[in-house]
């Protein structure tokens, strides 16, 4: 595997944590604009450069990516963000409650990504693509890292565990509770952990599938010529994540009474929790929490056995007539961070008719899928804690 050091474009010491975003993905437009609310120093305002617009604004318009890059360039000018003088490798550890797990800050090939070295688990998104390459192109650059992961190497532990006992340029815990602390690397190591990736045979995107997508199709437009070819992420030991549940709502029973709905799920499933069978997860209807049990069918390969395929395939499909969860609007998805009061919660409100507390599929399971050639299905992973946007810019031009 191919990695470089890069020359970080990233914040002053001291405005570290006032520039550091949550990831654009995970917040709408208002959830935004109420995050970057008295702190123009947000990355926000380079992510969701709508929110710095007018009421109704759409965040793919050539006015948003115009915003953005007036934004980047504002901060770059006034020296919230500055320039390393040198190409080097950082390390990022993020720290939630009793899990601390510690990444690579790097630039990867987008040649592997398009020959399968840097492999996939999820399906991308045609619009979601455009509007990330629009994004990059607007501002000639990367700004919001791609999440990768590999199997675990002794050597490079050791590597970044020797750099992280020197004081961090950042540390600090965000208002969310997550700590963030990123060391620099000596540049000693440069030539030394260039060896040992070129050694590995396989990362896996974790999380950040569009943006590395977009990436890809950027660097092909200019046919790989200096900083394109380049894309931006950090890649953490698999041994180190940790994958929440990704959990499912549903607007309506599919005209079904609740009788009829329960009548249908009984013909696939275990209701209620007196002999549970070897999977589960837990649907909220009307007011109650139901165990749902299931045994995976005899020769179901790796993408069929997983819980929200089973889901999927033997009640979304069949009873709510949920065809295909990545368009159909009658579904909505919610990473597990949230718990059970949120997802409940949609459903008393009356926005949703029924929800799905599901469980985390393993890393393992991850990497074995990518491996095999195959795609899991959409909304099937939830990482957590989330790269924060704005510690690292990577120039592309």
């Amino acid at each position: 595997m191919n990695i470089r050091p890069f020359a970080a474009i990233r914040p002053n010491r001291e405005d570290a944590a006032k520039v550091a975003s949550v990831p654009y993905d995970v917040v709408d437009t208002a959830e935004a604009k109420a995050l970057a609310a008295g702190n123009p120093k947000s990355f926000l305002h380079v992510s969701r450069p709508e929110i710095d617009l007018g009421e109704g604004a759409d965040c793919s318009s050539p006015e948003a990516y115009r915003q953005a890059r007036k934004a980047l360039d504002a901060f770059v000018a006034g020296g919230t963000l500055v320039k390393d003088g040198e190409s080097a490798f950082y390390a990022y550890r993020q720290t939630m409650g009793s899990h601390s797990q510690t990444g690579i800050v790097a630039t990867f090939d987008t040649k592997e990504y398009l020959s399968g070295v840097l492999k996939q688990h999820e399906k991308t998104r045609r619009d979601k693509e455009d509007d990330r390459t629009r994004h990059i192109e607007t501002l000639s650059a990367h700004t919001g890292p791609a999440f990768l992961t590999y199997r675990d190497d002794a050597a490079i532990d050791a590597i970044v565990a020797d750099a992280c006992r020197a004081e961090p340029l950042y540390d600090f815990t965000a208002p969310d509770g997550i700590g963030h602390a990123v060391w620099k690397l000596p540049s000693a190591v440069n030539a030394r952990l260039v060896e040992l990736f070129d050694k590995v045979p396989a990362a896996y995107i974790a999380d950040g599938h569009h943006r590395s997508a977009a990436a890809s199709r950027y660097a092909k437009e200019r046919n790989f010529e200096g900083e394109s070819r380049w894309f931006l992420a950090v890649i953490f030991p698999a041994s180190q994540l940790r994958i929440l549940s990704y959990n499912r709502l549903v607007t309506d029973l599919n005209g079904l009474s609740e009788e009829a709905f329960l009548s249908r799920v009984a013909e696939k499933f275990a209701i209620g929790g007196e002999k549970p069978l070897s999977r589960r997860c837990r649907m909220y209807l009307r007011g109650r929490w139901i165990d749902l049990s299931w045994d995976i069918p005899s020769g179901a390969d790796a993408v069929s056995s997983l819980d929200v395929s089973y889901l999927q395939d033997n009640l979304l499909a069949p009873v709510l007539g949920i065809g295909d969860p990545r368009t159909d609007s009658r579904i909505s998805f919610m990473g597990g961070i949230r718990g059970d009061a949120a997802l409940s919660a949609k459903v008393d409100s009356g926005e949703n008719s029924v929800a799905f507390a599901m469980e985390p599929v393993s890393v393992e399971e991850m990497m074995a899928i990518a491996d095999a050639g195959a795609v899991m299905p959409p909304k099937s992973t939830w990482f957590e804690p989330k790269l924060r946007s704005g510690l690292f810019v990577h120039a592309v031009s």
